[in-house]
Parts: structure tokens; C-alpha cells; sequence
């Protein structure tokens, strides 16, 4: 406690002086700062949390408020482009590291390195390194604090494994092993898997079963894609072995979820995020399940993708307040309670340390995939993606589990393109 304490002065102490200016207009009339999250952390506990931190930091700072809006993941970034071009950006965000160069090409994030070196060393070591390391595309710049994060998970329905004649008391180790299983469900008269050729994410998901980030992401140095053909080749042959076995749907559909809790679904691939649908699910119709780390092709290589959000801070007046803010919900002690709150992994990696937050099941699996998974964008901050990048690997990967391409040619012509939009 003495030392979260002297943390908190720490951090107090040297903020206070970066912050002389927006303390100075506190002083004269009100600020109102504009605080946008994402939808679900606008409603409920998630709700009820923010507004304890936002209440806590006030409180410290008369004559501040603090507005917090709740906005869907795309109209996060579109409302942040159009307040860029219009001179009225919310003064502190969140969004996904992902788009984090598009936000800086438009102007609407500050760089922070300054205000960052300013702060105590005990503070600045709390954070995950790659997670920090994905806010800094240079030595001297830096555009986000980390904040939440997922690893890929496999959620197991037992019930459904149960009667496809599987012990699921040892999950699988290897992808052969997990395809055998998807094998027995299939013929049991349920569905293994959605159909993971749909989304980005779950292309990527089963990529890092055979890959990893030296063969993932961008060469933004040369335009190019950094995927290995070979990987891709035998990836691709992964869609075309599940393609009989899948559900037709979507990781994000709805529907999805709906086959898993009604017993019709084996596995869900996705983040922690359905861990709360699936939970008031085992309370209300006696669903049950599990979560485990997606199995690779060796054992103890894992598949799955990770990806980390981040608050940012517009350039403005308020800037250094908007910082301050920033900071404060991101220490080490609002991210355990808010790990504790919802069972979800973040990247204050102090937090996650905390023995009542790692001692957390969701917590523990979390932090397990979240170190084994390959990053779904990286690097990040460098230049904006292409829309045409991530439809030319969906489009491909369908089209080869569809039998259009044989998977060695459809990998040779997915690069071909991806190169093609990159350059472009």
C-alpha cells in the first residue's frame, strides 16, 4: 500500500506540473472533458466502474467533469476522423491499437513521449512490454497508453463433446488432435467450429496455429505482406479440411453463440468477451463449457491472435489534463479492479501480477494466450491498412475452402494480391 501510495504521489506530483496549464484554466471557469469508450464499457458494472475512476479523479480536481460516451467500435474511429477534420475531438478515447496510424495520420492523436518520460520510472514499468512497444513507432514517439487487450481462447461445450464420445478432461495438444475431434462431433450430427474463412480474425487465429509474427503483418518498408507462402499453403488446407465440418456462421454471429449455448456447437474461437453471455448461460440453462488455449501444430505451440486497445489523447488545450486522466486509469490499481470486475486480461502487466487478479480463471487462461498468440496487425502505427487487405485474405481463404483454388495456389495468389493492394 505505501508504495501504490508514493506511486500515486509520483505520478501526481509530476503530472501536476505538465498540467499547470489545463489546472490553470480549471481554476478560471470550468473544463468538461470528453471521455469516449467503447459500448460496453458505457453500460452496467463496466458503467458503474468508469464512473468511480471518473469520480475519484475529479474529485482531486475541482471545477473538472468528465463526460463519458459510449460508442460501437466503427463509429468510434469515424467519429474520431470526422472530429479530426472538424476541430472537435473528444479530449481522451479508446480505440484498437490497429487503427491507431490512421488516427494519427489525421491528426487525431497526440504524441505523449514527452509527457510519458515526465512520469516515474515505478509507473512507466507497470505496462506489457509489447503492448507499449505497439503505441511507440519511433524512439521518441509514443500515441497511446495500453489499456485492455485479448488473447484467443477455444471455448469447449462439454455437453457437446460428451456426446460425440470425447474426453474432454485433457484438451487437445495439437491441431491433428483438435481435427479429430472436430471430426467426431461432425459425425456425431453437430457442427465443430464456425466457419473461420468469414472474419479477419479468425483467418489470422488458425494462421498462428502454423505461423507467427515473423511471418505475419506488414513489411511497411516495402509494401509488402510478410506472409510465408508455405504457412499459408498449409493453413489454407486446415479451411479446406473444416470446411464440412463447420457451422456456416460467423465467430461474431449471434448465431454462433446460439448453437454453442443450445448444445449444437463444439467449439467457439473468439476473445473473453462471450465469457459473460456464456456464464449467464451455465446460471440460466444449465450450459456447460470451458475455455482453453487453441492448440498449434506442435505441442506447446498455440494458435490464436492477440490485439490490445488504447486510450488515446487528442492535441488541444486540454491536452494535459486529458493525459492526467489517462494516466490515472490506467495505474496498476483501477486495472486490477477492473480485471477483478469483469475477469478480462489487460495490459498493465502489474495488474495482472496481482494475486487476486492472476488467481482469476478466465484471468490465468488469458494471459497464457495472450503471450503465445500471434499479433492480428502488426506493426501497428506505422501506416494505415488497406480495406482491400483484410477482404483479399477472407476472400481467398473462402474461395480455397470452397475448392476454387487448391490451397498452394490460393496462398500463391493471395500474396500476389495483398502485395498488389499494399502497393497500392
Amino acid at each position: 500500500m505505501r508504495t501504490l501510495n508514493k506511486l500515486r504521489a509520483g505520478i501526481a506530483g509530476v503530472v501536476a506540473l505538465a498540467a499547470i496549464g489545463s489546472a490553470g484554466i480549471a481554476a478560471a471557469e470550468d473544463v468538461k472533458l470528453q471521455y469516449w469508450v467503447y459500448s460496453d464499457f458505457a453500460q452496467g458494472d463496466a458503467l458503474a466502474l468508469q464512473q468511480e475512476f471518473i469520480k475519484e479523479f475529479t474529485a482531486k480536481h475541482p471545477g473538472v467533469s468528465i463526460e463519458i460516451v459510449g460508442k460501437g467500435d466503427d463509429d468510434l474511429t469515424a467519429g474520431q476522423v470526422a472530429g479530426a477534420a472538424s476541430r472537435q475531438l473528444p479530449d481522451v478515447f479508446m480505440n484498437a491499437q490497429s487503427v491507431g496510424a490512421q488516427l494519427v495520420d489525421v491528426g487525431a492523436l497526440d504524441n505523449l513521449y514527452t509527457k510519458w518520460m515526465a512520469l516515474p520510472e515505478d509507473y512507466r514499468a507497470q505496462f506489457d512490454a509489447d503492448a507499449l512497444k505497439g503505441c511507440m513507432p519511433k524512439p521518441d514517439e509514443l500515441y497511446c497508453l495500453p489499456y485492455t487487450g485479448f488473447g484467443s481462447l477455444l471455448f469447449r461445450n462439454l455437453t457437446v463433446l460428451e456426446k460425440a464420445g470425447i474426453d474432454a478432461s485433457t484438451p487437445p495438444a495439437t491441431w491433428d488432435e483438435w481435427l479429430a475431434q472436430m471430426k467426431k462431433v461432425k459425425e456425431a450430427g453437430m457442427y465443430a467450429i464456425p466457419d473461420d474463412t468469414l472474419v479477419f480474425n479468425s483467418v489470422a487465429e488458425i494462421y498462428a496455429t502454423s505461423g507467427g509474427n515473423d511471418s505475419w503483418g506488414f513489411d511497411w518498408a516495402n509494401r509488402k505482406t510478410r506472409i510465408d507462402p508455405a504457412i499459408m499453403t498449409k493453413v489454407l488446407q486446415k479451411f479446406v479440411d473444416m470446411k464440412e465440418l463447420n457451422s456456416s456462421t460467423s465467430r461474431n454471429d449471434q448465431a454462433t453463440k446460439d448453437l454453442f449455448i443450445s448444445n449444437q456447437l463444439a467449439f467457439h474461437n473468439i476473445g473473453p468477451w462471450v465469457n459473460p453471455t456464456y456464464a449467464d448461460a451455465a446460471k440460466t440453462s444449465g450450459l456447460k463449457y470451458d475455455f482453453v488455449l487453441i492448440p498449434g501444430d506442435t505441442p506447446g505451440k498455440t494458435g490464436g491472435i492477440r490485439s490490445y486497445e488504447m486510450i488515446g489523447v487528442a492535441p488541444g488545450p486540454h491536452a494535459d489534463l486529458a493525459f492526467e486522466f489517462a494516466t490515472y486509469v490506467t495505474e496498476k490499481g483501477q486495472m486490477a479492479r477492473w480485471a477483478k470486475l469483469l475477469s478480462r486480461y489487460n495490459a498493465n502487466a502489474a495488474a495482472m501480477a496481482d494475486p487476486d487478479v492472476s488467481a482469476l480463471p478466465l484471468i490465468k487462461v488469458s494471459v497464457e494466450a495472450a503471450h503465445g498468440a500471434m499479433d492480428v496487425a502488426a506493426p501497428y502505427f506505422i501506416s494505415s491498412v488497406p480495406s482491400c487487405y483484410n477482404s483479399t485474405v477472407t476472400d481467398i481463404a473462402s474461395a480455397t475452402a470452397d475448392g476454387e483454388y487448391t490451397p498452394e495456389a490460393g496462398a500463391k495468389e493471395m500474396i500476389t494480391q495483398l502485395n498488389d493492394c499494399l502497393a497500392r
